[in-house]
């Protein structure tokens, strides 16, 4: 039981510490962090569907599928989000007469 409550710790610190380093970030560096964290978070998928696919009993199977999915949702959503910032950068031509 204690090893739990220390992973615990360990997960709740590294929240907070990645809370504080997401929110110094100034917005004109967000887009090219993001581009930065859809390409980690690639890595996450690919590790996660690795740990999925493993012939491991049926509790890492199942965080295995959680992190699949989990990573799945996140590069998604990371590349609408860089791809809608992008988009505002964009100068809208006017059609011609």
């Amino acid at each position: 039981m204690a090893a739990w409550i220390f992973w615990l710790y360990i997960f709740a610190f590294a929240a907070f510490v990645g809370y504080l380093v997401i929110s110094g970030v100034p917005p004109l560096l967000h887009t090219p962090l993001m581009s930065l964290t859809n390409a980690i978070s690639g890595i996450s998928l690919v590790g996660s569907l690795v740990l999925a696919g493993a012939d491991y009993d049926l509790s890492s199977s199942l965080l295995g599928l959680v992190a699949v999915t989990c990573a799945t949702i996140n590069v998604v959503g990371g590349f609408l989000i860089t791809d809608r910032m992008l988009k505002m950068f964009k100068k809208h031509r006017e059609p011609p007469p």
